[in-house]
């Protein structure tokens, strides 16, 4: 290995490191106001229950609630689709956010830094609604409401609740359904890096299965899913936002001296 090669390849392994660092960083500030907000809404069962009443009654006003019903009775039929839709629940959504984020960190960079962006201002979005709007999902709706729906990962696999740790479950965040939107984005980031029929496939096909997996699980409203498109595309479009005229808003707020030093920063 040359004399010019070894300290290229340093360099790259010590800019990887910070990257990475930063990158953890990043996650624990939002597990730390993820947890935050959790303790904040704990005690809110009755107005997040209250508000989920709420939300029947609008989607009977629509007509859409005896679809969430009976599709959840058609997936009951069979114990082979309640446990792929309980797995599609699970694995679909933090394992797969997980594999595609480091994939797209050590292959696609770019694309990479575009949906964490996303990720973190659609996050945010929703620890602020979570706060304010606590929201209880179908599952914990009260009798008689109760008999229409079944709360399929205690009723037929625990792998949900044995899986995540009870403090970090927060019970009152049914609207928006990030669980959805995250899992949208995550199909939009596919698509937009693998431009061909097998990307394009499996990224209009993970959410439109996570979709299903959230309402006859009983965790989401439909609504909940259609506030959750709101917020993560508003998240991407931020996002979008930033990395075409974020260099201009830093120009503006960090001194010439500084910024200067960021643009010739490795």
């Amino acid at each position: 290995m040359s004399a010019r090669v070894v300290p290229a390849v340093t360099r790259t392994f010590r800019l990887a490191h910070k990257v990475g660092v930063v990158e953890l960083v990043l996650v624990g500030l939002a597990f730390v106001l993820y947890y935050l907000v959790r303790g904040f809404v704990a005690e809110r069962a009755f107005e997040a229950t209250s508000r989920a009443i709420h939300i029947v009654e609008l989607e009977k006003r629509l007509g859409i609630w005896f679809w969430e019903t009976k599709l959840q009775a058609w997936v009951m039929s069979s114990d082979v689709l309640v446990h792929l839709f309980n797995n599609i629940y699970v694995y679909a959504h933090f394992p797969l956010i997980v594999i595609i984020g480091l994939w797209l960190f050590f292959f696609h960079r770019e694309r990479y830094v575009l949906l964490r962006n996303a990720f973190l201002i659609s996050g945010g979005i929703g620890l602020i609604i979570f706060n304010l709007l606590p929201t209880a999902p179908p599952r914990l709706l009260p009798w008689p409401l109760s008999d229409q729906v079944v709360d399929t990962m205690f009723a037929f696999s625990r792998v949900n609740y044995d899986m995540q740790p009870e403090a970090f479950v927060n019970h009152y965040a049914a609207m928006p359904s990030l669980h959805f939107g995250w899992n949208l984005l995550l199909g939009i980031g596919v698509i937009l890096t693998v431009r061909h029929f097998v990307g394009i496939a499996f990224g209009v096909t993970m959410p439109a299965a996570m979709f299903l997996a959230v309402v006859v699980t009983g965790n989401h409203f439909m609504l909940d899913v259609l506030a959750g498109t709101v917020v993560a595309l508003t998240g991407l479009g931020i996002a979008i936002l930033l990395q075409r005229y974020g260099h201009r808003l830093w120009r503006l707020i960090l001194p010439d001296r500084i910024f200067q030093g960021l643009a010739r920063a490795p």
